[in-house]
C-alpha cells in the first residue's frame, strides 16, 4: 500500500529517485500513466495487469469508455528501476502533468502519484477545506 507525502527532485534526464517506502513494492516494475488532475500515477506492474483485466471488460461500444481508455492506456509507460532506484518519467507525461525540478509524490492506497508540487499544494489548500467540512458519508463504511 503505497502511504505518505515525499519531495523528490526531477534530475536533468526526467528521472526521479523513488521513495523508500515504495521501492519494494516497485523493484520488479511499474507503470506511470496519466492521472486525473493533471498528476501520473504509478502502480506496480502486478496493480496495472489487474486494472487492465477490469479495463478489458468496459463495454466497446461506450463512447466514454473508449475515449478514457485511450487517454489512459496511450499515456502508460512501463519501467523497471536501476540500481539507485531511480526511473525516467518520459518528457510526453512530464509535459502533461506540467512536472519540473520539484515534485510531490504521495501515496494514494492502491498507486502512488507524482505531482508538480507548487500544483500539488494548490490541490491540498483546496481540498484540506472541503475534507474537513464534509458531512456526509463520502466512502460507504467510512465513519
Amino acid at each position: 500500500m503505497f502511504l505518505g507525502t515525499f519531495s523528490p527532485r526531477l534530475d536533468e534526464k526526467g528521472r526521479i529517485i523513488l521513495p523508500a517506502k515504495f521501492r519494494d513494492e516497485l523493484s520488479h516494475g511499474l507503470v506511470v500513466t496519466r492521472g486525473q488532475e493533471r498528476c501520473l500515477y504509478v502502480f506496480s506492474r502486478d496493480e496495472f495487469e489487474t486494472i487492465h483485466d477490469r479495463i478489458r471488460n468496459a463495454p466497446i461500444t461506450s463512447k466514454l469508455s473508449r475515449d478514457y481508455l485511450r487517454v489512459f492506456l496511450s499515456g502508460a509507460h512501463d519501467e523497471t528501476p536501476d540500481k539507485q532506484h531511480r526511473i525516467t518519467l518520459p518528457a510526453t507525461l512530464r509535459e502533461y502533468a506540467g512536472l519540473d525540478r520539484d515534485l510531490v509524490v504521495i501515496g494514494a492506497g492502491s498507486r502512488a502519484e507524482i505531482w508538480n508540487a507548487e500544483a500539488w499544494q494548490e490541490y491540498l489548500a483546496k481540498q484540506e477545506a472541503a475534507f474537513s467540512d464534509v458531512e456526509e458519508e463520502v466512502i460507504p463504511g467510512m465513519f
